[in-house]
């Protein structure tokens, strides 16, 4: 491997990302600590578990968007749209116990961000209400998500078809 600086490395980061990483590897392989660039290899590594987060955290937007829906637009739906967003509960619930399998130190972490994942949820019920005609703002959504985890994550869809 040619010999490269601290600085063109860094320079790397933004230019050419894999041969970036080809050779920051390299240089840990050879114990180069000293020549290794730490500071977006560190902020790399913070990103990779912020990623599988962010997926739970998309997940968790779905159930929050769904059962928002069930409460409060179901007379509007036809029934197979609300029986779609059960469908859609369940399923993101499945998806979220199966992440959490492979990353349990995530399981205490997706609790903390039901207000991030709300924020996803409102722009999705705008959209929809949009695509559906429904007259639906941004005022007319609570800023304050209303639901807990525990309630989006536990919550008995079994009873939740209106006759």
């Amino acid at each position: 491997m040619k010999a490269i600086s601290k600085e063109e490395l860094k320079e790397l980061y933004d230019k050419d990302f894999p041969l970036w990483v080809e050779i920051n590897l390299q240089l840990l392989k050879e114990k180069a600590y000293h020549l290794v660039d730490w500071e977006n290899l560190l902020e790399e590594i913070e990103d990779m578990w912020r990623r599988e987060l962010d997926v739970l955290v998309g997940y968790l937007a779905v159930i929050l968007e769904h059962l928002y829906k069930l409460d409060n637009f179901q007379s509007l739906a036809e029934p197979k749209e609300s029986q779609r967003w059960l469908k859609n509960i369940r399923n993101a619930r499945e998806e979220i116990e199966i992440l959490f399998d492979w990353y349990p130190s995530l399981k205490n972490k997706l609790p903390n961000e039901v207000d991030y994942a709300w924020k996803f949820a409102k722009i999705e019920l705008l959209s929809w209400a949009w695509n559906n005609n429904i007259d639906l703002s941004k005022d007319d959504l609570p800023d304050v998500c209303p639901y807990t985890y525990e309630e989006a994550m536990t919550r008995d869809l079994n009873r939740e078809m209106k006759g």
